[in-house]
């Protein structure tokens, strides 16, 4: 009888740890305005506020881990935490790694940004963040790729005449831009890349991932995900028809 009660204390403690536990939201915390760290250190930006609601409509529990980007898949496989939520677009190659959710953000523009309207797109030198599908996109073509950690050496290094110009996503170098006082400037013509940004997940994680795309449906439904969408990066963003 004693070991009876012990076994279904022990069933009942797991099913409450189960029902308990939290999902960690990995995040760059580096790439305004989809992510980045508040002057208190906390993750904030578009997809902490998209990623909060998420939770909310999913009875989750979450809490925001940050990591680097180019080890950020490989510590999500490796159980660090439980999804992707950094800007990262859907492309087959990733697929092949991760499950993703649904998009929800529709497929952007990337485009170029130089100090000059003479930059050199085609033979120069192109900065880009590494694994990043705009990465590829240059290391495809006839410019030299220079790859750097972080987003913000990318800009640094046009900047510092390292590189002839940028190539990210237009929705990061937009407030870049407007803030440079025209230092630096778009050129050439904005690329169409990717399949949209979507949260990348374990692929054993089935039920999590249908989870957050019942959520992700029920903001695209209501309106909310464009609303949220046109606050973080305008009037002019892409939403949803």
């Amino acid at each position: 009888m004693k070991l009876m009660l012990t076994t279904a204390a022990l069933a009942l403690t797991a099913g409450m740890a189960l029902a308990q536990d939290t999902v960690r939201m990995g995040t760059e915390g580096a790439y305004p305005p989809y992510n980045y760290l508040d002057d208190n250190g906390e993750v904030a930006g578009f997809e902490r506020e998209l990623g909060d609601e998420l939770c909310a409509r999913a009875e989750l529990t979450c809490e925001w881990v940050t990591n680097d980007w180019d080890s950020i898949i490989p510590n999500l496989t490796s159980g660090n935490y439980d999804t992707i939520i950094a800007g990262m677009s859907i492309t087959p190659e990733r697929d092949e790694l991760i499950d993703f959710t649904q998009n929800y953000t529709p497929p952007a523009a990337s485009a170029y940004v130089a100090a000059s309207d003479g930059a050199d797109l085609e033979g120069g030198v192109v900065a880009a963040q590494t694994s990043t599908i705009q990465a590829g996109y240059v290391a495809e073509g006839g410019a030299t790729l220079l790859e750097f950690a972080t987003p913000e050496e990318t800009v640094a290094a046009v900047r510092s005449g390292e590189a002839d110009a940028v190539f990210a996503d237009k929705d990061y170098l937009v407030p870049i831009v407007e803030a440079s006082g025209g230092e630096l400037m778009f050129v050439g013509e904005d690329v169409q890349l990717g399949g949209g940004i979507g949260m990348g997940l374990r692929e054993s994680d089935t039920e999590l991932r249908e989870q957050f795309d019942a959520a992700i449906t029920s903001m695209k439904e209501d309106g909310s995900l464009n609303e949220l969408i046109v606050k973080w990066f305008g009037e002019e963003a892409q939403v949803y028809e």
